[in-house]
């Protein structure tokens, strides 16, 4: 081996381990927390607005995200809210275990009701609440972790770098966490948020023991905080590449967030899941993350990242639609591995293309203006997902309203692929590393 090659380092090791601990405690809590609304209320809409609540500050908060992550170190930004997050979840952990002792498994599933808990509104306010301020948190910490990667692993390293992060972050978010949540909320509804409290802070500890500096160079007469937004914005506006892959990429998200708004009732009344089953669902997330975080650069490199976009864009569709289609949660499994794949394929070209080809110094706000397209469409698309299950229902049945989300999301995920076929292509891709030399987009 090359002796001056370059390697992953320390830093990154550290930075693997943060992500791996506290996708650990998000993979919990992703059966955690709908499984607990499932247990407070039945109404389609209402469980769809938690979601909501989440991803509304993608919409209201990105774009200052990005001008605070390029002002200050990100190290310190990201580990900051891993403690405020830790805090927060305790929080909730104990809203739980003092408000939620008289909260049932969810029975009744044919009649759409549930056990009808004594605090309902108080506990519905403390997950209304805690998914707007997580919201916040994640936006800020995102984004800001986004930017790190290019400060400790060198260039021609990211996307096996991003990759191996991705794949880790799948095992445990989408494995290992979905599984010992869904055990142990049997035991108790209040012990999966304190066992997610414990992952922030031990995250948070190792993104603080991160040597080095992670604060971008500013110019001395740098633009005020709205003027540094715009500076942003208009950076990604004039790559007709970026901008075109942010959009379509908002619209993907919004028709997932839509079919999996009410997931959690189609798992219950459909696929007729308890939580033990809902969190063995979701390792399929998980194998099908691994499996794209070791193939993702080798399909990039075989058979191009554009054809590798446009395979990521028809059979998520698929995907969709197969899900919507279907009552067995066998077939369900295979879907989700299958989307997961794709998706971790789609996530590996594209966010190492935008470490590589944003400047430093603009890389925060930048990214901050992409994701403000790409998740900013998130609760859009989860209003409509419970607002087209509660009317469907009203109108026909309430099989085919759990199930219409998924077949409407799979139609419009068709409609980007032809969008998307004169720009996403590997020739412009291409074309943009080529230019990103003078760091000026055209």
């Amino acid at each position: 081996m090359d002796k001056s090659e370059p390697k992953l380092g320390h830093n990154y090791w550290k930075l693997l381990t943060a992500s791996v601990v506290s996708n650990f405690g998000d993979g919990i809590s992703t059966v955690a927390y709908p499984w607990l609304a499932s247990a407070v209320t039945r109404d389609p809409l209402q469980i769809a607005l938690i979601g909501v609540a989440t991803r509304i500050p993608w919409l209201v908060f990105t774009l200052p995200a990005g001008v605070i992550a390029d002002r200050v170190d990100r190290r310190k930004l990201v580990g900051w809210t891993d403690t405020f997050r830790f805090t927060l979840t305790l929080a909730v952990a104990t809203a739980v275990l003092l408000l939620g002792r008289d909260l049932t498994e969810p029975d009744s599933l044919a009649s759409g009701t549930a056990g009808g808990p004594e605090h309902a509104g108080l506990l519905l306010a403390v997950l209304y609440a805690s998914a707007l301020l997580f919201g916040f948190a994640e936006v800020l910490r995102d984004n800001a972790a986004q930017t790190l990667m290019p400060s400790i692993v060198d260039t021609s390293l990211l996307e096996k770098a991003n990759g191996r992060l991705w794949g880790s972050e799948m095992v445990m978010n989408s494995l290992l966490g979905p599984v010992l949540g869904g055990l142990i909320i049997a035991v108790a509804f209040s012990l999966p948020f304190f066992v997610d409290a414990v992952t922030f802070a031990v995250s948070a500890a190792l993104l603080f023991s991160l040597r080095g500096s992670f604060r971008a160079e500013q110019a001395e007469d740098r633009p005020s905080f709205v003027g540094q937004i715009k500076e942003g914005f208009g950076w990604l506006w004039r790559h007709r590449l970026l901008r075109v892959m942010g959009i379509i990429l908002g619209v993907m998200n919004a028709m997932f967030s839509m079919a999996l708004a009410t997931y959690v009732l189609f798992v219950q009344e459909i696929l007729e899941l308890d939580a033990s089953r809902f969190g063995l669902l979701m390792t399929s997330g998980a194998l099908g993350g691994v499996a794209a975080s070791f193939t993702a650069s080798r399909v990039s490199r075989t058979i191009g990242p554009g054809a590798s976009l446009f395979l990521t864009l028809l059979g998520s569709g698929a995907t969709l639609v197969f899900t919507g289609l279907t009552s067995s949660w066998i077939v369900v499994w295979v879907m989700f591995f299958i989307a997961s794949f794709l998706a971790v394929l789609w996530n590996v070209i594209t966010v190492s293309l935008r470490q590589t080809i944003i400047p430093d110094a603009l890389l925060g706000r930048v990214n901050s203006v992409y994701r403000f397209f790409a998740w900013g469409m998130m609760p859009l698309g989860m209003v409509a997902g419970g607002t087209m299950v509660a009317l469907v229902e009203a109108i026909w049945s309430r099989d085919l309203a759990l199930r219409m989300p998924f077949l409407v999301g799979g139609a419009v995920y068709a409609l980007l692929f032809v969008i998307a076929l004169p720009v996403l292509n590997t020739r412009q891709i291409e074309q943009a590393k080529l230019d990103a030399g003078d760091r000026v987009p055209e």
